[in-house]
């Protein structure tokens, strides 16, 4: 809930409407677990509030620890209109130096089934509020190590993006956790109209799933071409300002002989020619059942030097948490939730 929110609930209990900035102080800043902690609340205040409410925190029922440090957490979540877990979700946990970024997910599964993604494999199967959300944040054991935070999880966040948009105002806000925007990362294949409604109505950065500068072959990797064209989505990015502190980024996932080429560094320089971005080029985790090839490591850096010096700032991305299949486009919990066991 919103600060707003609480306030309205407390007055509703016929408790002070201040009641609600000590709800969200607990909840946001001290991750309360329970009402009974809220010390500075009223005897009568927390047995009227534990009647009705919960703090609503669920731990992770598993992990699992890669050789690397990353650590793939398992959620339980209720999803949209369930009052009980029914599903999960994986979240990663990874560590780098004085960097901690959690990639958190959105829905379980995906709608947008591109063919290199394990998630979209999984199909939809619901969307998670913004309490599912949070929790991924608040119950791992590492939160107060986070400096980041990425929407790079399970799901499209701009096909639940009230829930997103609910999650980052929290993150966000001096009621909340008082992040800075710029710690947050939410990614998008692109979708008609949800888009822009972020790019209006946040401030986070955004980074957007390229994986291919042209049209056909990115729509034979990822359906949601068809909907929304990269060469729509560049010209939309090239209405915002992202000269100052907020970032523009694009995915690019590189395949061997099929998008690695010269002509295809030439066509994303030509692509996004005026737009203050970046490419993130990321090597290719295989997924059962899909025969895409893996490009090598010279074909990256050629590709990354090649938009570099083209003026075009691009990084090979580390892999990382791969033996536990928490590397990019490997999360699933198909085989995790109740009814496919």
């Amino acid at each position: 809930m919103t600060a707003s929110e609480l306030r309205e609930l407390s007055v509703g209990l016929g408790l002070p409407a201040f009641t609600g900035k000590q709800l969200a102080g607990w909840l946001y800043g001290k991750h309360a677990g329970s009402i009974d902690e809220m010390a500075n609340l009223s005897k009568h205040a927390r047995e009227l509030l534990s009647s009705s409410f919960t703090v609503g925190l669920m731990a992770p029922v598993a992990e699992q620890h890669s050789a690397d440090g990353t650590v793939k957490y398992l959620f339980p979540v209720k999803t949209a209109g369930s009052d009980v877990p029914t599903k999960s979700v994986e979240t990663v946990y990874i560590p780098d130096g004085d960097r901690a970024t959690l990639c958190v997910s959105c829905q379980v599964g995906c709608k947008m089934n591109c063919l290199f993604c394990q998630t979209g494999k999984q199909g939809f199967e619901g969307q998670l509020t913004a309490a599912d959300i949070l929790n991924q944040i608040i119950s791992m054991p590492h939160c107060d190590k986070l400096t980041n935070i990425v929407f790079m999880g399970q799901g499209e966040p701009m096909d639940n993006l009230d829930a997103v948009l609910r999650a980052t105002e929290i993150l966000t806000a001096d009621y909340g956790f008082a992040w800075s925007p710029k710690r947050i990362t939410v990614s998008s294949v692109g979708v008609p109209h949800k888009l822009k409604r972020f790019l209006d109505e946040s401030q986070c950065h955004v980074a957007v799933s390229m994986h291919s500068p042209l049209h056909e072959q990115r729509l034979q990797l990822m359906p949601a071409e068809k909907a929304m064209a990269i060469a729509d989505t560049v010209g939309l990015l090239k209405q915002y300002d992202f000269t100052h502190q907020r970032r523009c980024s694009f995915e690019y996932i590189c395949f061997g002989g099929l998008n690695d080429s010269r002509e295809h560094a030439a066509a994303i320089v030509d692509l996004v020619k005026g737009l203050e971005c970046r490419v993130n080029l990321i090597r290719f985790h295989a997924i059962p059942d899909v025969s895409l090839p893996a490009t090598n490591e010279a074909r990256m850096e050629q590709l990354r030097d090649y938009l570099t010096s083209h003026g075009v700032y691009a990084t090979i991305r580390a892999s990382r948490g791969e033996d536990i299949l928490a590397a990019c486009g490997l999360l699933s919990t198909m085989m995790k939730n109740p009814e496919n066991h």
